[in-house]
């Protein structure tokens, strides 16, 4: 199957023979179905919190010790999926067909004064014509205007305001100086790019960042970090065999957002609030975002101080009495119910593992019809329950009970997080050790017009982070905002 050119190459990328074996044989053998217990709701599963534990919870963030903090933000790859309509209007007009009035790039050309990127010097008057559409969609994606798009989501200009235009890298350093302030002042971010775009993050953070710190009083610490080129994942043909391009060589695929694990792994900091690049707001939506942030902070560190109170006192004395009341922590609060133990010595070291873990709080919207990962309560190989978030793919719809839950899921994780990565003691956890290997995703995919497979590695939010503590709370949808195409933009959201 495999060549000794073939070697070198899976090898000069930081991988090995035997991973690359194990990949295809995911291939062949798929992925288990995840065994669902029920959807996480209201009444079990997702907190619902009154007014005054919103202000508890943010007073709790306010004055709880926290050995660092930082922003975490997804952001790899370029915009095409964001724009995917607007290349199809360009080709249908540069073929000498007009677009409907309802058409994606109708709307945009009629509406193009509403976007940020707008400028008459580029733009002009809009006007009702088959030319002008085609002007304004050509000169949106290409180069010689404004390159839309190839290029990265976070350097588009989103918002408008009246003394300038923010991208969406922007209002993450804006979002940042609101709710993740060090003592000292700082602001930690890690943004993870694709090396080809580091270019044109540097410019678009180059360009307001003394600004920022000068308006905010704040100082901002930013890095960027590229998914691994050793975590890309193998492809292969209709029949699990590697899939070779035309020179002979295998081709690797980045494994999506799941590999961000390992850039994930290694922050220093305690406290890691994740959010995607392009869920922000304008700056009138920043109260209630910031309270929200806020707010799941003061749950999560809250939820650690608890934990590592019930770990220390395992460690002096682990009485049965302590084992019920942890057990029932557990159950109550996280959805956690463990297999019987064999002595209660097993007991012990059943429930110091289970506490013993990173901790993550996520935020859950009431569905209203986005797309959006589902949170539940699945049954683990362990015999444990567990809240996990899951992607429809992992989800068999052809067995009755998986296909119940789906339909009484009232929520979905709009990707709004926070994580506690330190454990009891003040060390890191690897969390590579906490990833389920089994919750990848196989997706159809094309390579110059031929059909393959691919292989996405555990989700981030999803199976690499399986074995974590997790909570769910309820936010609002206001906190909400993604940007995944570009007439999105023109939601109140993301208008002055």
């Amino acid at each position: 199957m495999f060549n000794q050119s073939d070697i070198k190459q899976i090898e000069e990328r930081g991988s090995s023979l035997h991973q690359v074996k194990q990949q295809i044989e995911h291939f062949k053998t798929g992925f288990p179905w995840m065994k669902i217990v029920g959807p996480a709701t209201p009444e079990r599963g997702i907190k619902v919190l009154s007014a005054e534990a919103v202000d508890k919870a943010v007073a709790y963030y306010r004055q709880a010790k926290i050995h660092g903090k930082s922003k975490f933000v997804p952001a790899s790859g370029a915009a095409s999926r964001m724009f995917k309509d607007m290349f199809a209007g360009l080709s249908s007009l540069e073929e000498g067909k007009d677009l409907p009035a309802d058409a994606p790039g109708s709307k945009l050309a009629a509406k193009i004064k509403d976007f940020a990127f707008y400028t008459p010097e580029m733009f002009g008057e809009p006007v009702d014509s088959a030319a002008y559409r085609q002007d304004v969609l050509r000169k949106l994606l290409k180069e010689d205007g404004l390159g839309y798009g190839s290029k990265p989501k976070g350097v588009l200009k989103f918002h408008r305001y009246p003394q300038e235009v923010r991208t969406a890298i922007a209002e993450h350093l804006v979002e940042a100086q609101q709710y993740m302030r060090n003592a000292d002042g700082s602001c930690n971010l890690t943004v993870t790019i694709s090396p080809e775009h580091r270019e044109l993050f540097e410019q678009a953070i180059g360009q307001i960042k003394e600004s920022y710190e000068k308006r905010y009083g704040v100082r901002y610490n930013i890095t960027f970090t590229y998914q691994d080129k050793a975590t890309d994942t193998v492809a292969v043909d209709p029949e699990n065999k590697p899939f070779r391009k035309a020179d002979g060589s295998l081709l690797f695929r980045p494994a999506g957002h799941g590999a961000l694990i390992y850039n994930l792994n290694k922050v220093q900091d305690e406290l890691v609030s994740i959010k995607n690049i392009d869920n922000v707001a304008h700056e009138k939506l920043l109260p209630v975002t910031a309270e929200y942030k806020q707010v799941l902070m003061g749950v999560a560190l809250e939820l650690r101080d608890k934990i590592f109170a019930y770990l220390e006192a395992l460690d002096k004395e682990p009485s049965v009495q302590l084992c019920n009341e942890i057990e029932n922590f557990l159950d109550k609060q996280l959805c956690i119910q463990i297999p019987l133990a064999h002595s209660e010595q097993e007991r012990v070291e059943l429930l110091r593992a289970k506490l013993n873990r990173p901790i993550r709080v996520c935020g859950m919207v009431r569905n209203e019809g986005e797309p959006g990962g589902g949170p539940y309560i699945i049954a683990g190989k362990d015999g444990s329950t567990s809240l996990q978030i899951l992607e429809s793919v992992q989800i068999n719809k052809a067995d009755a009970g998986a296909a119940m839950a789906m339909s009484h899921a009232t929520h979905f994780n709009p990707v709004d997080l926070v994580c506690c990565l330190l454990d009891y003691k003040g060390a890191h956890f690897n969390l590579l050790d906490y990833v389920d290997q089994e919750a990848g995703f196989i997706s159809s995919k094309s390579y110059e017009g031929r059909e393959l497979k691919a292989l996405e590695l555990p989700g981030l939010w999803n199976g690499a982070m399986s074995d974590w503590n997790t909570l769910f709370v309820e936010v609002p949808i206001e906190t909400f905002n993604p940007v995944k195409v570009v007439l999105d933009l023109l939601r109140p959201a993301h208008q002055g």
